[in-house]
């Protein structure tokens, strides 16, 4: 899958069938389910990558100390662009 068949995706009701969960998680989060997002983020706690998505979704949230500390988790800086920008860059770590 491409980038820009994953964005395409966006406009279906349901997320492409087989995708990674964490695609899967950044679909619901553009789809503005932060909810479900955030429960697979929650899925597997301790693993990096999760945790790296994690990070990102409580910035979208607002909730920056939170963030930071899923950062820390994933051994990762604090992101410094916007957060479409973040999403699109973790989008294409995942594919």
């Amino acid at each position: 899958m491409t980038l820009d068949e994953f964005t395409a995706s966006l406009d279906n009701s349901r997320p492409p069938k087989d995708i990674p969960v964490l695609l899967e998680a950044l679909w619901y989060d553009g789809k503005g389910d932060w909810e479900a997002a955030h429960n697979i983020a929650q899925s597997k706690e301790g693993t990096r990558s999760y945790d790296r998505l994690h990070a990102y979704l409580h910035r979208v949230e607002g909730d920056t100390w939170n963030a930071g500390y899923w950062y820390r988790r994933a051994g990762a800086d604090v992101f410094k662009g916007s957060l479409k920008e973040e999403w699109l860059v973790l989008v294409k770590e995942f594919l």
